[in-house]
């Protein structure tokens, strides 16, 4: 029975070990190089600054079209609890719903589609 128990402990230092080396020896692989930021031509910083004023642009035009939505949003929210709750017939709770989901789609078809971050040449 003690020399049972010997082998399992000698088996399992070994698989631990074993488990340990393959760890180590993935960590001294080497990594990859860092490659530097190197410095932009001055047409390549144009185009750049260029770039990043359209996004900025674009990114203040889009927030304002959400900002000048969500008080359109809202009062179509407050028509349709309304309508819903004087509603007495579910076609009428239905048709209360299709409005509010017109009215929502209708603000929602100004507001532009989200402006892609330039990125750095």
């Amino acid at each position: 029975m003690i020399k049972l128990k010997r082998i399992v402990a000698v088996a399992t230092t070994a698989g631990l070990f074993a488990l340990v080396g393959v760890s180590g020896a993935q960590a001294a692989e080497p990594t990859t190089p860092v490659v530097k930021k190197v410095a932009l031509t001055p047409e390549q910083k144009a185009a750049f600054d260029a770039a990043r004023a359209a996004f900025k642009s674009a990114q203040t035009a889009r927030q304002a079209a959400v900002a000048t939505a969500k008080p359109a949003i809202e009062s179509a929210r407050a028509t349709f609890e309304a309508a819903r709750s004087g509603a007495t017939t579910p076609e009428a709770k239905k048709a209360a719903r299709d409005a509010l989901k017109a009215a929502v789609a209708t603000a929602r078809a100004g507001i532009p589609a989200k402006p892609v971050k330039p990125a750095r040449p």
